[in-house]
């Protein structure tokens, strides 16, 4: 659309039903703040300019909405007298003239872009007023929306509502878009004569109709209508967009043997034919490529598989951790910031941190790169085709060269030549019959403290 926009999201709530030491929209939802997912839905409709009104937490709220492409502003609303006076506290937003004026709540976020750009729509078709409503089987509770001759007539909230009125599915999810230039003046004319003494933005509907102004509702699917108050409802929007992730993925050529068993970040990447085995979590910052393997059991965070690789079963994958073609993280050991080279193996109970290993290198079970001295960290480099013999310890900054060899149970401290053979551990000494005497003086002690104490 050509048309101008300014997104006014209020997420100035308390959130006492979250009971929670920070603002709700704070909360993560596949590991991202539902802000964040709120804001990503309007830039996505096409609006690059945010108000966000905000109260709790307001710069952490606010940071959290910025995202890259959008504006966002925020406006702190120090009372709070409803819907309508929340909108009021972006009025120096709202001032600067808009064509649309859409109005979108921090804690839906499972929001997308369809229904935000229908509501638009609607206001580029001649409405003064477009609200997002919801069809669903369990309406209690909600403002249903009336409906006459294309036209939406009103809102009634429950309490309010006929027998016939209850009867309808269609319900009002809060969301609505506004005609820019009759904002302001429409949302001044909003009254406080309730109950409550509180300015209700739903009062829009027959504000606008008693001037003359078209008002219509738009459709959008239940589920992503789905507002959170409380840590149940946080937990059924993680479940859903889990669900729907995971269908994208899977339609797009991912395997996933059971994906109910999968949970992925809002960010995850996974390319055509990747397999992922059950029990797998990925967070932030992850990318597979097409054709990786991902085993059961195996945590991966900010992290590059790429194609042919292997990972786990019970691997941990840590931001920088880089995994190249054909290359194998193996059970039960853990890469962080560390390139494993093309056909490279790290087969079993090794730490892999702070380090580059070559093309077909292999690192044998229980190797540590010994990176950080309680201070400093640093940086192992091996070369390629090396062979790192099991129990290795190498102690950074540390740099073993093409086709060496490491002895197993050495602990390395200096650098090793190319096709060196490097060995860092004391000399074998056998002791005849030395095990035979240590044992009879630990049962004689033993025997001795048992007679003292009867």
């Amino acid at each position: 659309m050509e048309r101008t926009c300014l997104a006014v999201i209020l997420a100035a709530g308390d959130s006492t039903r979250m009971k929670s030491s920070k603002s709700k929209v704070l909360h993560p939802v596949a590991n991202r703040p539902m802000i964040a997912h709120v804001v990503e839905a309007v830039a996505k409709a096409g609006i690059s300019s945010v108000a966000l009104v905000v109260g709790r937490d307001a710069e952490e709220v606010a940071k959290a909405a910025s995202i890259g492409g959008v504006e966002v502003e925020a406006h702190l609303q120090k009372e709070r007298l409803g819907t309508g006076h929340a909108v009021l506290a972006a009025r120096e937003a709202i001032a600067r003239g808009y064509d649309d004026i859409l109005v979108t709540y921090g804690d839906v976020p499972l929001q997308t872009e369809g229904p935000l750009r229908a509501a638009r729509q609607a206001l580029a078709e001649g409405s003064d007023i477009a609200v997002i409503g919801f069809h669903t089987d369990r309406p209690t509770g909600y403002g249903r929306l009336l409906v006459k001759d294309g036209e939406l007539i009103a809102i009634r909230e429950e309490k309010d509502a006929t027998d016939a009125e209850r009867a309808v599915k269609w319900c009002n999810s809060g969301l609505m878009a506004i005609n820019g230039r009759k904002a302001l003046d429409l949302l001044a004319r909003i009254g406080n004569g309730n109950v409550k003494g509180e300015y209700y933005l739903t009062d829009l509907v027959e504000i606008a109709r008693s001037l003359g102004g078209r008002v219509t509702a738009v459709d959008a699917p239940e589920v992503e209508m789905t507002g959170c108050n409380n840590r149940a409802e946080l937990a059924a929007i993680e479940r859903f967009w889990q669900e729907h992730r995971r269908q994208e993925m899977m339609i797009s050529g991912v395997t996933m043997i059971a994906p109910e068993t999968v949970f992925l970040s809002y960010d995850t990447v996974i390319g055509q034919d990747a397999l992922i085995e059950p029990n797998v979590v990925f967070g932030p910052g992850a990318v597979i490529d097409g054709g990786a393997v991902i085993h059961s059991f195996s945590h991966i965070e900010g992290a590059h598989v790429r194609a042919g690789a292997a990972v786990g079963p019970f691997a941990r994958l840590r931001p920088g951790a880089d995994l190249g073609q054909g290359s194998k993280v193996g059970n039960f050991c853990e890469v962080k910031n560390g390139q494993i080279g093309e056909g490279a193996k790290v087969n079993h109970l090794t730490y892999i941190g702070d380090a580059v290993i070559g093309a077909g290198t292999n690192i044998g079970a229980g190797t540590i790169t010994c990176n950080y001295d309680g201070v400093n960290k640093f940086e192992t480099r091996i070369g390629a085709n090396a062979f790192i013999g099991s129990n290795s310890a190498l102690v950074a900054p540390v740099s073993i060269g093409d086709g060496a060899y490491i002895a197993s149970g050495s602990v390395i401290t200096d650098d090793v030549p190319a096709d060196a053979l490097a060995f860092g551990r004391a000399r074998q000494e056998v002791k005849p019959e030395r095990a035979k005497a240590i044992r009879e003086s630990a049962l004689a002690i033993k025997a001795a403290k048992k007679a003292k104490a009867e």
